[in-house]
């Protein structure tokens, strides 16, 4: 059983969320950023953005 299932914007939001929390700030904003290209609401868009900032290089050494 796979862990994730790429079908909706949550199922990209919730994956972002875990890859957050495991310190894995590149690829949470990744899977964030394809949740919002998926979001028709451009508010919502924009906050999912807003919630997953871009990591500076630094944070990924």
């Amino acid at each position: 059983m796979p862990l994730f299932c790429f079908n909706t914007a949550a199922d990209y939001l919730a994956a972002a969320r875990e890859m957050a929390v495991s310190g894995r700030p590149a690829l949470a904003r990744l899977l964030a950023e394809e949740a919002a290209d998926r979001t028709s609401d451009p508010e919502e868009a924009a906050r999912i953005l807003r919630d997953f900032p871009r990591p500076s290089p630094r944070q990924e050494d």
